[in-house]
């Protein structure tokens, strides 16, 4: 190459110079900040494109979550049971006679000969405990006795003892309720703040309210188990529900005459989904 095109050149048709231009080498390296530049502007342009729609996804769509939680107040089944008719009286018992008074008859005497008497008279010792009458009765010898006096009844069966109460078994209905330490107003705290208030929304749940009733134990000791959703309005929400409630501390446990029994509470939680 001459001295004057040195500085003019490119330095790789310096490095190509006397050499095969047309071996493939050469196109390759002279094409390479085109094709870079090409590359990474269509790189560019695909990005921002993604990001745009990104943007527009977002804006056409986008959800508020609110979470409201119920007490659930479990029902009296006893007061809701109908009142059965009484049954009638039963029949007033049988009148009871006086006991009957042993009595010996007595016998006119009468001077006859032994083989013609026909009913003789009793013993002496007979007469001690009988009466005397006309006619002979078998009965009680004490002729002092009374006849006890008639008894009136009242028409009315004695009402049955209450069974004795099982302290052991679950309880629905008690004096006094378990209760979150703090009361009411620290579970409801409780509850927003370990909630994923999103869950709906995440698993693409449409605009409304998805409530869930949760029954949990409370125990004598205050202890939480045996916790499950009584329904599932789907979209994750029941089961995120059960999850936060099985994580809660401790309660203070139900009170039945006294002492600490095992309780079934039930809670309702609302996931309210809306569109802005």
């Amino acid at each position: 190459m001459d001295a004057n095109k040195i500085l003019s050149a490119d330095v790789l048709d310096i490095i190509f110079e006397g050499r095969n231009k047309d071996y493939g080498a050469y196109e390759l390296r002279k094409g390479y900040n085109k094709r870079l530049v090409t590359a990474l502007v269509t790189m560019a342009i695909i990005c921002l494109l993604l990001f745009v729609a990104g943007l527009l996804a977002n804006t056409k769509k986008k959800a508020q979550t609110q979470i409201i939680v119920q007490d659930v107040q479990l029902e009296d089944v006893k007061k809701q049971e109908e009142k059965k008719p009484e049954p009638p009286p039963p029949p007033p018992p049988p009148k009871q006679e006086p006991p009957k008074v042993e009595i010996k008859k007595f016998t006119p005497p009468q001077i006859v000969k032994d083989n013609e008497v026909k009913d003789p008279p009793p013993e002496n010792k007979e007469l001690d405990n009988a009466q005397v009458g006309k006619i002979n009765q078998e009965g009680i010898k004490d002729p002092n006795i009374v006849a006890p006096p008639e008894e009136k009844g009242t028409g009315m069966a004695p009402a049955p003892k209450a069974p004795a109460e099982d302290y052991e078994k679950e309880f629905k209905t008690v004096q006094i309720q378990a209760k979150f330490p703090g009361g009411d107003g620290e579970w409801r705290k409780f509850l927003e703040r370990n909630l994923n208030r999103n869950t709906p929304v995440d698993n693409g749940a449409p605009s409304g309210k998805y409530t869930v009733i949760v029954s949990f134990l409370v125990d004598k000791d205050g202890n939480i188990s045996e916790v499950k959703a009584e329904n599932d309005p789907g979209y994750g929400t029941a089961a995120e529900a059960v999850r936060v409630i099985k994580r809660g501390p401790k309660w203070i446990p139900a009170v039945q005459n006294g002492r600490n029994v095992i309780y079934r509470q039930k809670q309702g939680i609302t996931f309210v989904v809306e569109e802005e």
